[in-house]
């Protein structure tokens, strides 16, 4: 079987696989790999664990941090930082690995564990593959010690960074222009209660921006919720209500972001992608968006002879497209930003502060930057199961999905996909109808529901 989802490894915590047990058993195979590709015998691999302000990010924090110990890695700790913090401090620290511990926009009941590679990149599949063989073996085993320590010398050690912080902050200061600064914005910003409540705010502060951080007060249960970039209603108020310039929410794990403009109107990743696209000096080459990009952002770029090309739901898979056509900017409606000239990760506080500097570059507000982009009528509606199942496996919803395609031919898109990290089956319908919008999107999640309940 397979651990990893499309971001991880990812659950409830104290269920299956986001128990004790498996993260210590997880950390000491990932260990295990790292060690035997050491192609540096002089030194021990090493690893950067960050993560993001659940309660339940201390007990995994510890069970990684023992498993990889246990198998000849030494760690450096970060303590609560946002993702693309972790990828970047990952390579400045010249570590065989990074790992974050979060369930990004999930609630505070839900964790994961997710990787990157020395480079900062997602790790690749042979990598993955690897460790997943190696968990399902030690998982299979009945060996009273599945995790042996062969010398003691070899143990791990462990270091807390304690300057991570600064090092972060620096790096996304240092991806806005020189130029300009933010002395004439006021800038809210929804920090999620999550991995970017002191970061994000300082950033945005010593760059020159007048700043009103709300949900920046994470207690370990509070991550996302009714906040953020999942449910940006608050934000929109305290914009409004303070009259402020823009503002910008992140997730849980600082790595997704939408922005409300100075009319309190919300703009999503595919509003975002178009302002970096064609809004700025120099417009970009080609984007790279995914099944779920809005078809109104490929008619905007296909008016501006920009090309797109989609990719599967995934900020790994835009990369892959990035990355096969060189082009540099890609992204998800979510908000997962990638700016590869920036960053190797979609990172919340590097995308926003490419907007805000169109913004000072053209002397324009969000609003008149995004004026004249329309997007096509969408309705997403997200079906809960008690366990997952494949929608595709059941004649009668496959029978309906077709019969809603032949309908929407020409003048819209259906998608029906299983998420990668929860039982979860996301219906998504776009037409030029907004009422036939709702009315198909729902109909087929109740229908799902009753098929697979």
């Amino acid at each position: 079987m397979s651990y990893f989802g499309t971001d991880g490894i990812r659950g409830k915590f104290g269920q299956n696989p986001i128990t004790p047990d498996f993260i210590l058993k997880l950390g000491y195979v990932t260990g295990r790999v790292l060690v035997e590709s050491n192609a540096n015998p002089s030194r021990k691999p090493s690893v950067i664990i960050g993560k993001d302000t659940r309660l339940s990010g201390y007990v995994i924090e510890a069970a990684l941090q023992a498993g990889f110990n246990a198998a000849g890695v030494d760690v450096h700790m970060l303590g609560p930082l946002p993702t693309p913090a972790i990828a970047h401090l990952t390579r400045s620290f010249n570590a065989d690995a990074g790992v974050v511990i979060s369930a990004s926009h999930n609630p505070y009941y839900d964790n994961g564990v997710k990787f990157f590679s020395g480079d900062g990149k997602k790790l690749s599949d042979e990598v993955q593959n690897a460790i997943n063989d190696k968990m399902q073996a030690i998982m299979d085993t009945d060996d009273e010690l599945p995790m042996p320590i062969h010398d003691p010398a070899q143990l791990g050690k462990n270091r807390r960074i304690n300057d991570a912080k600064g090092r972060y902050i620096e790096f996304c200061k240092g991806s806005f222009p020189y130029q300009y600064d933010l002395s004439d914005l006021t800038v809210v910003v929804d920090c999620a209660n999550g991995a970017g409540y002191s970061v994000a705010p300082r950033v945005m502060r010593e760059l020159g921006a007048t700043v009103i951080a709300i949900n920046n007060e994470p207690n370990g249960v509070n991550i996302n919720a009714d906040c953020g970039s999942t449910h940006p209603e608050g934000l929109q108020r305290a914009v409004l209500e303070n009259n402020a310039d823009v503002g910008i929410a992140l997730d849980g794990d600082g790595d997704r972001i939408v922005m409300v403009d100075d009319n309190g109107k919300l703009v999503d990743g595919d509003g975002i992608l178009y302002v970096l696209a064609t809004q700025g000096a120099t417009q970009a080459a080609g984007v790279a968006g995914t099944l779920m990009t809005n078809m109104g952002l490929e008619l905007a770029l296909k008016d501006k002879d920009i090309d797109f090309t989609r990719a599967k739901v995934g900020d790994r898979y835009v990369m892959q497209e990035l990355e096969a056509e060189g082009w540099i900017l890609g992204g998800e409606p979510s908000g997962h930003i990638l700016c590869l000239d920036k960053s190797r990760t979609g990172d919340a506080i590097i995308a926003g502060l490419q907007v805000l500097a169109v913004m000072q570059e053209q002397d324009k507000t969000l609003s008149e930057l995004v004026d004249g982009f329309e997007i096509l009528p969408q309705k997403l509606v997200n079906v809960r199961l008690t366990k997952m199942q494949d929608p595709f496996e059941f004649e009668e919803l496959v029978a309906a999905f077709d019969k809603a395609r032949n309908t929407l031919e020409g003048r819209g898109r259906l998608l029906i996909r299983q998420s990668g990290t929860e039982p979860m089956i996301r219906v998504m319908v776009e037409s030029d109808d907004e009422i036939e919008c709702d009315v198909m999107a729902n109909d087929l999640a109740d229908h799902i529901k009753a098929v697979l309940g």
